[in-house]
C-alpha cells in the first residue's frame, strides 16, 4: 500500500501502515482502533505511563514488563497488545503517539471519511462532539474523524484543521488581534 499522506510517514508511519494492513487482513480495524485509543486514553492520563514510554533510561525488558501489566490491567489483549509489545522490543515505544495518529489516518481514508485534528481548550462531551462531526459532515460531504487535543492555553473557543484548511476560533488568537489592532491604533 503507498501512503502518500503526510500525516503516515517516517518509521510511526511504517509501523501504522504495518499494523493496518494485518488489521484489514484480520478483518478487525474497529477492535485495533478501540485498542489503540484506550490505550492512548491511558496515555494522556499517566504521566507515569508517558515516562514509561518516552524516557531511554528504561530497558527493552523493563519497558516489555511495565508494558505488559498495564495492557494486561486495561484489557487491551491481540493486535493492538502484541503490536505495542513489538514496538517496545524493537525500542520504538517512544513513537505510539504518531504511530496511532497515522494508523487513525489510514483508517479513515480507507473508510472514505476525512480527519480533522480539533484543539479545545477542554474536553468535549459526546454532544458537543456529534454536533461538530454533523458540523464538519455539511461542509465536506464526508463522515469525519475527529482527532480532539486539550491544550487549555488556548482559554476557549476551538482550532479545528481538516486538510489543508484551518479554522481558528480560540479565545487566545481573539484576544491577540484584539492587542494588536489597540497597538495599531495607539
Amino acid at each position: 500500500m503507498a501512503v502518500e499522506d503526510p500525516s503516515v510517514s517516517g518509521v510511526s508511519g511504517r509501523y501504522a501502515t504495518a499494523l493496518f494492513e494485518l488489521a484489514r487482513d484480520e478483518k478487525s480495524i474497529d477492535a485495533v482502533k478501540a485498542d489503540l485509543e484506550r490505550f492512548e486514553a491511558l496515555l494522556n492520563d499517566s504521566a507515569d505511563l508517558k515516562r514509561l514510554v518516552r524516557s531511554p533510561v528504561f530497558s527493552a525488558d523493563a519497558q516489555l514488563k511495565a508494558l505488559t501489566a498495564v495492557l494486561e490491567k486495561a484489557g487491551i489483549s491481540g493486535i493492538a497488545a502484541n503490536f505495542l509489545k513489538v514496538l517496545t522490543s524493537n525500542r520504538r515505544l517512544f513513537t505510539v503517539a504518531d504511530t496511532i495518529r497515522a494508523f487513525r489516518a489510514l483508517v479513515a481514508k480507507f473508510r472514505g471519511e476525512a480527519t480533522a485534528d480539533v484543539t479545545v481548550a477542554e474536553q468535549l462531551n459526546e454532544k458537543n462532539l456529534d454536533a461538530l462531526k454533523a458540523a464538519l459532515k455539511s461542509v465536506t460531504g464526508k463522515d469525519v474523524a475527529l482527532n480532539v487535543n486539550v491544550d487549555p492555553s488556548i482559554i476557549g473557543g476551538l482550532v479545528v484543521k481538516l486538510g489543508s484548511r484551518m479554522v481558528d476560533s480560540s479565545l487566545r488568537t481573539k484576544l491577540n488581534s484584539i492587542k494588536n489592532a489597540m497597538k495599531e491604533a495607539g
